[in-house]
């Protein structure tokens, strides 16, 4: 079996089997077919360490980041685990490639005050009666009221929400469902985008209504991650100086949580993370904001 014929049938376990998300098995395609343009399209039992070195050395070369070439690392350890596991190669030419460290970035977070602004300007656009408006309103106090993931957000219909209990039934990744709370501000949102604003996308659609999805684009449809992603891009990145996406009022959720005293295993379940190690990355953004503020008010700092 030739490398892209292994891989497509790997790439195929992946999302039926394990249920990974897309864009995972979207990542490790491409990482799977440069491995197959750098050593030629060869049968698998052929590539030994040294092709997986040199495959990963031309990625140092050409300046991609550690997070990448470990992602990678990563994609071609699991492909062979699966093809010695299958008995599509004999022995695992992967068990000795090291993957460099990931340097550990904190994410960006706004600060409760940012948001509020934000929020509140998007509340008043809301107020004229614009169903794009009102639409976009709810999608950022939902984002942030629950910490939901954009494709979350995109993929829930008007049933998945508990309007009485205030919250919100999600599929996350490896298609693990979950339940999640959200607040007052949102719910009102996410009532005035319902009754004058969702009617008016959903009479905009050409072909076959969408009627159970919650949050619909401009012609109609369910909306897509790029418009969330625009929408955040412009109005928080302003807030935040640089380029931002759905996921920063994600983070700005976890830290503002933790820092108004929520248990850090009640947090792990709201965002759906498989690991508390994934949740802890919050604690030190939290421990960066106190440090930052002792620094400032601290005579003897």
């Amino acid at each position: 079996m030739e490398i892209i014929e292994g891989a497509e049938a790997y790439l195929r376990h992946l999302s039926e089997v394990r249920r990974l998300s897309p864009a995972t098995v979207r990542a490790y395609r491409a990482d799977l077919a440069g491995l197959a343009l750098a050593c030629g399209d060869i049968d698998l039992a052929v590539v030994d360490l040294d092709n997986l070195r040199e495959w990963l050395w031309q990625a140092v070369q050409r300046g991609d980041s550690r997070a990448t070439i470990a992602r990678r690392t990563a994609a071609v350890r699991g492909f062979f685990a699966w093809a010695t596991e299958t008995g599509v190669v004999p022995t695992d030419p992967s068990l000795r490639l090291v993957a460099p460290k990931r340097g550990r970035t904190l994410p960006k977070v706004a600060t409760a005050e940012a948001l509020d602004g934000v929020l509140e300007r998007l509340e008043a656009a809301a107020a004229e009666g614009d169903p794009l408006a009102l639409r976009d309103h709810a999608m950022l106090e939902l984002l942030y009221g629950a910490a939901l993931r954009v494709s979350e957000l995109c993929g829930l219909d008007v049933d998945d929400l508990d309007r009485d209990r205030r919250t919100a039934r999600v599929l996350g990744k490896g298609s693990k469902e979950r339940v999640v709370p959200f607040g007052v501000p949102a719910l009102r949102a996410v009532d005035a985008y319902l009754v004058r604003g969702r009617s008016a996308l959903l009479a905009r659609r050409a072909g076959d209504p969408v009627a159970s999805a919650l949050f619909l684009g401009a012609r109609g449809g369910r909306v897509g991650p790029r418009a969330v992603y625009d929408l955040v891009s412009r109005e928080l990145g302003p807030e935040l100086g640089a380029h931002v996406g759905p996921h920063a009022l994600r983070h700005s959720a976890a830290t503002h949580l933790l820092d108004g005293g929520a248990d850090l295993r009640a947090v792990q379940e709201i965002l759906g993370h498989a690991s508390l190690g994934t949740t802890q990355i919050y604690t030190h953004v939290s421990s960066e904001r106190l440090a930052a503020s002792y620094r400032l008010a601290h005579p003897r700092a």
